[in-house]
């Protein structure tokens, strides 16, 4: 599926109808260029899940955690930025694989740099700019209404 995004309005629609559809150990992977929209989507989606901490990009410490809501349950939520991993075998080390197979939602930024370590079920979320500069989403995993 594929969507225009006109406004940032539009990014928050799209994560809260994303957030309706999520489950338990849901991985969610971002790609997409520097400022093509991959933190401010994960703001909208913590923000539809209910965290009500300011969500940043872990860019330095690799990965943050949230506490949200899912089902009316209390759900983790770990949102990592892997820009700057270049060995897998840096994720690995910290437990990566345990949180993206556990039963939080796990946010993945820049999923593209660490394909071997993503579930095959995953929801695939791609941000780009088109030739007339328009902002771009394209969902692979999941459906929405």
């Amino acid at each position: 599926m594929q969507i225009k995004l006109i406004a940032l309005e539009d990014t928050q629609q799209i994560a809260v109808k994303i957030a309706k559809a999520l489950q338990p150990g849901t991985v969610i992977c971002l790609v997409g260029d520097l400022g093509a929209g991959k933190t401010t989507f994960t703001q909208y989606l913590c923000e539809a899940l209910g965290v009500t901490e300011y969500v940043t990009s872990p860019t330095f410490n690799l990965m943050n955690t949230y506490t949200g809501q899912l089902n009316n349950a209390p759900i983790d939520i770990y949102h990592f930025d892997v820009y700057r991993i270049f060995d897998e075998d840096e994720l690995i080390e910290i437990g990566f694989d345990e949180f993206l197979f556990g039963k939080g939602i796990s946010i993945v930024e820049w999923a593209n740099q660490v394909p071997s370590l993503l579930p095959d079920k995953r929801i695939w979320i791609d941000l780009y700019f088109n030739d007339k500069g328009e902002r771009i989403m394209t969902l692979q995993g999941v459906s929405i209404e």
